[in-house]
Protein backbone atom coordinates (compact mmCIF):
# COMPACT_ATOMS: atom_id res chain seq x y z
CA UNK A 1 0.00 0.00 0.00
CA UNK A 2 0.91 3.66 -1.00
CA UNK A 3 0.06 6.55 0.87
CA UNK A 4 -0.41 9.79 -0.62
CA UNK A 5 -2.71 13.06 0.53
CA UNK A 6 -5.74 13.90 -0.91
CA UNK A 7 -6.70 17.67 -2.80
CA UNK A 8 -8.47 18.18 0.55
CA UNK A 9 -5.55 16.98 2.76
CA UNK A 10 -6.76 14.31 4.47
CA UNK A 11 -4.56 10.52 3.47
CA UNK A 12 -5.98 8.24 1.18
CA UNK A 13 -4.34 5.18 0.43
CA UNK A 14 -3.30 3.71 -3.08
CA UNK A 15 -3.40 -0.32 -3.28
CA UNK A 16 -0.32 -2.08 -5.01
CA UNK A 17 -2.75 -2.89 -7.86
CA UNK A 18 -3.23 1.05 -8.27
CA UNK A 19 0.30 2.04 -8.09
CA UNK A 20 1.27 -1.07 -10.99
CA UNK A 21 -1.91 0.63 -13.01
CA UNK A 22 -0.57 4.56 -12.56
CA UNK A 23 2.61 3.23 -13.53
CA UNK A 24 1.36 2.08 -17.02
CA UNK A 25 1.98 -1.85 -16.99
CA UNK A 26 -0.95 -4.08 -16.57
CA UNK A 27 -0.56 -7.84 -16.72
CA UNK A 28 -3.80 -9.46 -18.37
CA UNK A 29 -2.61 -12.72 -18.32
CA UNK A 30 0.00 -15.39 -17.48
CA UNK A 31 1.07 -18.74 -18.94
CA UNK A 32 2.97 -21.32 -19.57
CA UNK A 33 3.88 -21.52 -23.16
CA UNK A 34 6.87 -24.56 -23.00
CA UNK A 35 8.01 -26.73 -19.87
CA UNK A 36 10.10 -29.70 -19.89
CA UNK A 37 11.69 -31.33 -17.07
CA UNK A 38 14.26 -34.66 -17.83
CA UNK A 39 15.84 -36.97 -15.20
CA UNK A 40 17.84 -39.12 -17.53
CA UNK A 41 19.23 -41.38 -15.42
CA UNK A 42 16.82 -41.91 -13.28
CA UNK A 43 16.60 -43.59 -10.63
CA UNK A 44 20.23 -43.73 -10.49
CA UNK A 45 20.67 -40.01 -10.82
CA UNK A 46 18.92 -39.95 -7.40
CA UNK A 47 21.00 -42.23 -5.33
CA UNK A 48 22.39 -40.74 -2.01
CA UNK A 49 25.70 -39.58 -1.08
CA UNK A 50 26.59 -38.64 -5.11
CA UNK A 51 28.48 -35.57 -5.39
CA UNK A 52 26.82 -32.03 -6.11
CA UNK A 53 26.01 -32.13 -9.45
CA UNK A 54 27.36 -28.23 -11.01
CA UNK A 55 24.39 -26.02 -12.51
CA UNK A 56 24.57 -24.06 -15.90
CA UNK A 57 21.59 -21.91 -16.20
CA UNK A 58 20.33 -19.86 -18.68
CA UNK A 59 18.00 -17.17 -19.10
CA UNK A 60 16.46 -15.11 -22.26
CA UNK A 61 13.60 -12.07 -22.53
CA UNK A 62 11.55 -11.73 -25.55
CA UNK A 63 8.55 -9.67 -26.62
CA UNK A 64 6.52 -8.79 -29.28
CA UNK A 65 4.04 -6.56 -29.99
CA UNK A 66 0.32 -7.79 -31.10
CA UNK A 67 -2.11 -6.16 -33.55
CA UNK A 68 -4.27 -5.35 -30.33
CA UNK A 69 -1.61 -2.94 -29.33
CA UNK A 70 -0.97 -5.51 -26.53
CA UNK A 71 2.68 -6.97 -25.77
CA UNK A 72 3.34 -10.57 -25.23
CA UNK A 73 6.46 -11.31 -23.15
CA UNK A 74 8.12 -13.95 -22.62
CA UNK A 75 11.16 -15.00 -19.96
CA UNK A 76 12.94 -18.63 -20.68
CA UNK A 77 14.70 -20.65 -18.07
CA UNK A 78 17.03 -23.43 -18.28
CA UNK A 79 18.82 -25.52 -15.89
CA UNK A 80 21.43 -27.89 -16.88
CA UNK A 81 22.74 -30.18 -13.93
CA UNK A 82 25.85 -32.25 -15.02
CA UNK A 83 27.53 -34.88 -12.96
CA UNK A 84 30.53 -35.92 -14.14
CA UNK A 85 30.08 -34.62 -17.40
CA UNK A 86 26.84 -37.19 -17.02
CA UNK A 87 23.19 -35.14 -17.38
CA UNK A 88 21.13 -35.28 -13.57
CA UNK A 89 17.98 -33.48 -14.88
CA UNK A 90 17.75 -30.64 -17.39
CA UNK A 91 14.59 -28.67 -17.01
CA UNK A 92 13.44 -25.58 -19.21
CA UNK A 93 10.31 -23.48 -18.96
CA UNK A 94 9.31 -20.43 -21.54
CA UNK A 95 6.99 -18.28 -19.12
CA UNK A 96 4.36 -16.04 -21.43
CA UNK A 97 2.20 -13.09 -19.84
CA UNK A 98 0.19 -10.73 -21.81
CA UNK A 99 0.71 -6.90 -20.94
CA UNK A 100 -1.11 -3.86 -21.87
CA UNK A 101 1.08 -0.99 -21.38
CA UNK A 102 0.48 2.84 -21.29
CA UNK A 103 2.19 5.89 -20.80
CA UNK A 104 5.23 4.68 -21.43
CA UNK A 105 7.71 6.48 -24.45
CA UNK A 106 8.71 4.47 -27.38
CA UNK A 107 12.20 4.76 -26.26
CA UNK A 108 11.50 3.27 -22.72
CA UNK A 109 9.62 0.25 -24.08
CA UNK A 110 12.11 -1.98 -24.58
CA UNK A 111 13.67 -1.97 -21.47
CA UNK A 112 10.03 -2.17 -19.35
CA UNK A 113 9.43 -5.26 -21.94
CA UNK A 114 12.62 -6.99 -21.40
CA UNK A 115 13.36 -5.59 -17.65
CA UNK A 116 10.11 -5.04 -16.02
CA UNK A 117 7.88 -7.42 -17.48
CA UNK A 118 9.91 -10.04 -16.80
CA UNK A 119 10.35 -9.41 -13.04
CA UNK A 120 6.24 -9.50 -13.10
CA UNK A 121 6.85 -13.58 -14.62
CA UNK A 122 10.07 -14.27 -12.80
CA UNK A 123 8.62 -15.79 -9.26
CA UNK A 124 5.87 -17.69 -10.91
CA UNK A 125 8.59 -19.58 -13.40
CA UNK A 126 10.63 -19.73 -10.48
CA UNK A 127 8.31 -21.75 -8.36
CA UNK A 128 7.24 -24.15 -11.52
CA UNK A 129 11.49 -25.11 -11.63
CA UNK A 130 11.59 -25.70 -7.53
CA UNK A 131 7.94 -27.75 -7.83
CA UNK A 132 9.22 -30.21 -11.32
CA UNK A 133 12.46 -30.45 -9.37
CA UNK A 134 11.19 -31.59 -6.31
CA UNK A 135 8.84 -34.04 -7.90
CA UNK A 136 11.72 -35.47 -10.14
CA UNK A 137 13.33 -36.67 -7.06
CA UNK A 138 15.84 -33.94 -6.29
CA UNK A 139 16.04 -31.20 -4.24
CA UNK A 140 13.86 -27.89 -4.73
CA UNK A 141 15.67 -26.02 -7.23
CA UNK A 142 15.70 -22.49 -6.10
CA UNK A 143 17.13 -20.25 -8.54
CA UNK A 144 18.09 -16.91 -7.04
CA UNK A 145 17.03 -13.68 -8.33
CA UNK A 146 17.94 -12.30 -11.92
CA UNK A 147 19.20 -9.01 -12.36
CA UNK A 148 17.19 -8.16 -15.28
CA UNK A 149 18.62 -4.80 -16.24
CA UNK A 150 21.97 -6.16 -15.90
CA UNK A 151 21.27 -9.37 -18.59
CA UNK A 152 19.32 -6.62 -20.52
CA UNK A 153 22.76 -4.51 -20.39
CA UNK A 154 24.79 -7.30 -21.17
CA UNK A 155 22.78 -8.37 -24.18
CA UNK A 156 22.35 -5.01 -25.47
CA UNK A 157 26.12 -4.29 -25.43
CA UNK A 158 27.06 -7.89 -26.86
CA UNK A 159 24.86 -6.67 -30.01
CA UNK A 160 25.63 -3.61 -30.25
CA UNK A 161 29.59 -4.82 -30.46
CA UNK A 162 29.04 -7.25 -32.85
CA UNK A 163 26.17 -5.41 -34.51
CA UNK A 164 23.58 -8.01 -34.50
CA UNK A 165 19.40 -6.60 -34.16
CA UNK A 166 17.34 -8.99 -32.26
CA UNK A 167 15.48 -9.10 -28.70
CA UNK A 168 17.70 -9.21 -24.99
Amino acid sequence: MTDTTAPNGAPETVSDENAAAQSGIRILAQFVRDFSFENPLAPDSLRAGASQPAIDMGVEMNARGRPDGLFEVDLKLSARALREDQAVFHVEIVYGGLFHIEGVSQEDLEPVLLIECPRFLFPYARRLISDVTAEGGFPPFLIDPIDFAGVYAARKAQAEAGGVVGNA
